[in-house]
């Protein structure tokens, strides 16, 4: 049976990091809401989010059907995949770090989210718009090159092209989606603190040629980025 991603239709999001583990693989997988079916759309999915007859609801997607198993949380779910798609090595020392390294990831990407919306989820952006600045400016100057800096060694450490040992992992994608994603937000910062961190810049341009990868990112499957997800480009807080 092929995997089932659950995920918004309209944004890459946090459901980006496990499509691009699962493209690389070449998994058979179906992203559901983005299907036309009566199985797909929006409506179904947070059905099945709310299912009392689900114990261990996930609390909102993405999430990852695997038959009778069902995952919530980005890192949890590439967890579970890493594995099962050859994108982790095979002892519990590297499976463990590559999971570590995945969750530095996700806090980075966290904080990437804050800057356009640091007091709430449920206020519009124009609504909170001088936090924001503030916000920005701390993450342009500090955060992104703070994280550049730590991925720049982990990366120096293992010879210079992969995170965790001599083979690709899912880390190694989404340090490449989270390079992608910062670039298009904050073009101008991003470049900047790139630039001392040679091995990162290396890593974005070798996965975006891996065959598979490029395929994808070509292809319709790939949402653009744009304002309603968690990279988003306002000009004013990358000047």
């Amino acid at each position: 049976m092929p995997y089932e991603l659950h995920y918004w239709p309209m944004i890459q999001g946090r459901g980006e990091f496990v499509r691009l583990a699962l493209e690389e693989a070449g998994a058979d997988y179906i992203d559901v809401t983005r299907q036309d079916d009566e199985d797909g759309g929006i409506g179904p999915m947070l059905d099945r989010l709310s299912d009392p007859g689900n114990p261990r609801p996930p609390l909102a997607p993405p999430f990852l059907r695997d038959g009778d198993t069902v995952i919530g949380q980005s890192a949890a779910i590439l967890l579970y995949l890493g594995p099962r798609l050859g994108l982790v090595g095979a002892s519990e020392r590297d499976r463990i770090w590559t999971h570590q390294l995945q969750l530095t990831i996700a806090d980075a990407v966290d904080e990437a989210h804050d800057t356009h919306h640091p007091l709430g989820v449920g206020l519009y952006y124009a609504n909170q718009k001088p936090e924001a600045l503030r916000r920005a400016a701390e993450f342009r100057t500090e955060r992104i090159p703070k994280f550049f800096g730590y991925f720049e060694r982990v990366l120096a450490g293992n010879g210079g092209g992969r995170l965790v040992g001599a083979d690709l992992s899912y880390a190694d994608l989404s340090l490449f989606q989270l390079v992608d994603g910062l670039r298009y937000a904050f073009p101008k910062a991003t470049a900047a603190a790139l630039r001392p961190n040679a091995n990162v810049a290396r890593l974005h341009e070798t996965v975006a040629r891996r065959p598979r990868i490029a395929a994808y990112l070509a292809s319709d499957r790939r949402i653009p980025f744009n304002e309603d997800g968690i990279f988003r480009r306002y000009p004013e807080l990358d000047p």
